[in-house]
């Protein structure tokens, strides 16, 4: 029986619940899953447009990085946060770490619950046995092959056959270019305010801080496929100009900032003398107004978005 989630949130008068609402494209609305969430406590909701079928959840991963100890993330049912059960327990095993809950209304999952850790139990062993099943049909497929003689793969692909090898291409390439086009507006805004003037190192960096994992080299394919389709200016692709080391520092300080504008100059600062890093002038022990300076140059030469412009005040 479904538990009533009005009474499933009283239970938790001093936990913070934070619920995640998610449709698939644009012209869909999350007011439905809001109201359920709001009628189920919900302190605060974050929304979230993008498919089921990607990982690529940039809401998802900052409320992850920023949810705190005690906290719950509520969702109105299980597809509305995870693709796959894995998915479901790696977003689970990450709140954990954090000390935080998980909670779906219309489903038995409830990690404050035993119920509800049983379910999330039962979950993960049949996780755990589809892959075995998936697995050892693969295996048995392959073994069943081989004794009528013949070899798991594309005949044509196996044999090399130019027209085999041909087609296995451009549908390798067609592949790759509807990947590339269904993420490019989460991250080529990006490239395009960073791009020439920082390193490719620079912008994954940034993005990794917002919840987007781009190793240099993808990006840069990636801005290489745009470009050579039109849909990219060329000039992404120049090289980028010698670094001074305050560069790399103003890179640092925005990709900081970016991640939680929320931080003050000063909790800036700390985050740095942390990580070991001189300020511009060599030294180990950091101000705030060093950090400022950094934030203001990061925000003029476009590093900083505008709608990220919540300014830092030294406590």
């Amino acid at each position: 029986m479904a538990i009533d989630p009005k009474n499933r949130a009283s239970r938790r008068p001093h936990c913070r619940l934070i619920g995640y609402a998610r449709v698939s494209t644009d012209g869909q609305t999350t007011q439905a899953q809001e109201m359920e969430l709001r009628a189920a406590g919900c302190d605060s909701i974050v929304e979230e447009h993008g498919s089921g079928a990607s990982r690529a959840r940039p809401a998802l991963s900052k409320l992850l990085r920023e949810i705190g100890a005690g906290d719950t993330l509520v969702v109105v049912r299980l597809d509305r946060l995870a693709r796959s059960v894995s998915h479901l327990l790696e977003v689970i095993e990450d709140l954990t770490a954090k000390s935080a809950h998980f909670s779906s209304l219309r489903d038995p999952i409830d990690t404050t619950t035993p119920q509800g850790m049983f379910s999330l139990q039962v979950l993960g062993a049949v996780a755990q046995l589809e892959r075995a099943l998936i697995s050892e049909r693969t295996k048995a497929g392959i073994r069943a092959a081989k004794a009528k003689g013949r070899l798991p793969g594309n005949p044509g692909v196996r044999e090399r056959r130019p027209e085999a090898l041909a087609t296995m291409t451009a549908a390798q390439k067609a592949a790759y270019g509807a990947r590339i086009q269904a993420t490019v507006d989460q991250w080529l805004p990006t490239v395009r305010r960073m791009r020439p003037d920082h390193t490719w190192d620079d912008i994954a960096r940034v993005l990794k801080q917002r919840g987007l994992d781009w190793t240099p080299e993808r990006l840069r394919r990636a801005v290489k496929w745009l470009v050579a389709k039109h849909l990219a200016d060329s000039g992404l692709l120049k090289k980028s100009p010698p670094r001074l080391p305050e560069d790399r520092l103003m890179t640092l300080v925005a990709g900081i900032h970016a991640s939680n504008p929320s931080l003050t100059l000063r909790e800036i600062a700390g985050q740095l003398e942390r990580l070991h890093e001189r300020t511009p002038r060599g030294g180990s022990n950091w101000a705030p107004s060093s950090v400022k300076n950094l934030i203001d140059r990061a925000r003029r030469t476009g590093l900083i978005e505008s709608e990220q412009d919540v300014a830092a005040t030294a406590h």
